[in-house]
């Protein structure tokens, strides 16, 4: 099974709302947190350091939204500020705008209930590894009954780890919707501490690392409420089409967009009235502070052609910061 939430992120379609950096219950070893991020009261949508409540709605109309999810950090701690975003979203998207919930403390019927009444659908708990096993007659299973009497979805969401047949009652129970498994991973955050832990990268792998993921979908990857969602998956689809939604959304006449959801055009240093004395049409360029930015193909024709001295192609994402992939120069 795949959540709601899920699938419109297989999609490419949820903005990525960081609401706070800090964490105080714990310091998990694999927290992915780079140092950018982590012990920051810093928001960011996507990419994009927010300044005020528009750059949270610049940034989801910049990739046609079709909700959003709520991580830190720990959300809760920040508790106001996440309803805020919460409401300003559902307010100008409307209900269709699904939201979910990245926690790792239970919080309780009043944070539930504000979080519900703010306009979360799911809530993804994310319980301490050293009390897997035994959440049972814990605050953990009491939560679980509270998020959905406060109407929301309650969920699990765990690194894989470990096969834990625990979190299978859970669901059979009706106590959990459902219980994503995300695929153990190093990253630029956390990779010195699971070195430490003992854990390598998989051979042939970016950033999944050596962990007993056949054993995990032995014991839970036959369970119908149960996804598995590997690094692969993040990274060459869900990442991918967010990135390729976002390039179609804005776009240019001229800009093409590629398979890996990245801008191609042109860049070189003539003026308009060259363009203009060469016929390009208006919709074919456009002019910046120090050169021209155009058609790709267009300039490539133009070099070799002699019309036009220099240029390059530029390749870049379409994020907010717009970083460039690559430079090809043409002359």
């Amino acid at each position: 099974m795949i959540s709601k939430g899920c699938e419109q992120c297989a999609k490419g379609g949820k903005m990525v709302l960081f609401v706070y950096g800090y964490c105080d219950q714990r310091d998990c070893f694999y927290c992915p947190l780079g140092e950018n991020r982590k012990n920051v009261d810093t928001v960011y949508a996507n990419e994009r350091q927010v300044e005020s409540d528009e750059d949270v709605l610049t940034e989801a109309h910049r990739m046609d939204a079709l909700g959003t999810s709520i991580t830190g950090g720990e959300p809760q701690e920040a508790l106001d500020r996440t309803c805020h975003y919460l409401s300003l979203l559902k307010d100008e998207f409307g209900e269709d705008h699904h939201t979910h919930l990245y926690t790792g403390i239970t919080g309780g019927r009043e944070n539930m209930r504000r979080l519900s009444e703010a306009g979360l659908d799911e809530i993804r708990f994310h319980p301490p590894l050293d009390l897997w096993g035994d959440l049972h007659g814990t605050e953990w299973e009491d939560i679980l009954h509270i998020a959905r009497e406060e109407g929301l979805t309650p969920a699990f969401e765990i690194p894989g780890i470990r096969a834990e047949p625990e979190f299978l009652e859970f669901l059979d129970e009706g106590a959990a919707e459902f219980c994503n498994i995300n695929e153990f991973e190093m990253s630029d955050g956390n990779y010195r501490r699971m070195q430490a832990e003992g854990y390598d990268l998989r051979e042939g792998h970016m950033s999944a690392v050596e962990s007993p993921k056949e054993e995990i979908l032995d014991v839970m990857g036959d369970h119908d409420r149960v996804y598995f969602c590997t690094s692969v998956f993040k990274d060459a689809a869900q990442h991918r089409r967010r990135l390729k939604r976002m390039a179609r959304k804005i776009r240019r006449e001229f800009d093409e967009v590629t398979d890996d959801g990245t801008l191609v055009y042109g860049k070189t240093w003539v003026t308009e009235e060259r363009l203009r004395e060469l016929g390009v049409p208006e919709e074919f360029y456009t002019v910046k502070s120090d050169h021209v930015e155009l058609a790709w193909w267009l300039l490539e024709e133009m070099v070799d052609e002699g019309d036009v001295g220099e240029g390059e192609i530029v390749e870049q994402y379409p994020t907010v910061d717009g970083t460039v992939v690559e430079r090809t120069p043409l002359a």
